[in-house]
């Protein structure tokens, strides 16, 4: 499993100790320093089941910048958000678990983090 994380984010220092405390082999991804390609949140989106809008910090200065709140959510403008995603990796909401099973999860709460620790291990 690896988990997509920003270090100050205390929602992701604390899917970290979970983790940690249950012993899970796991990488991290920094992704602010480590980040990840369009395809790369094109198959994290596919994993989660999720559309980019809805992984997307709107909150952040960025999202403000770049006028968000009026982007239309539909398939047509899904590149547009992944794109913006892409270079401006703030924006993704965090941390994301790609899990062993073949899923991914946003992981803001212990709950999450125990559900991608309880999925089964694809091939096992």
């Amino acid at each position: 499993m690896e988990i997509w994380i920003n270090p100050a984010c205390s929602k992701c220092r604390s899917a970290l100790t979970l983790l940690d405390a249950a012993e899970a082999d796991y990488t991290v991804r920094r992704y602010l320093e480590d980040v990840p390609t369009q395809e790369e949140i094109r198959a994290v989106l596919g994993r989660l089941g999720l559309e980019p809008w809805e992984i997307t910090r709107t909150q952040e200065a960025a999202a403000a910048e770049l006028g968000l709140k009026d982007w239309p959510r539909e398939e047509g403008a899904r590149d547009r958000w992944i794109t913006a995603l892409a270079q401006h990796p703030k924006l993704i909401q965090r941390p994301i678990i790609t899990a062993d099973d073949g899923t991914a999860l946003v992981a803001r709460t212990e709950d999450a983090v125990r559900e991608a620790l309880s999925r089964p291990v694809r091939g096992a």
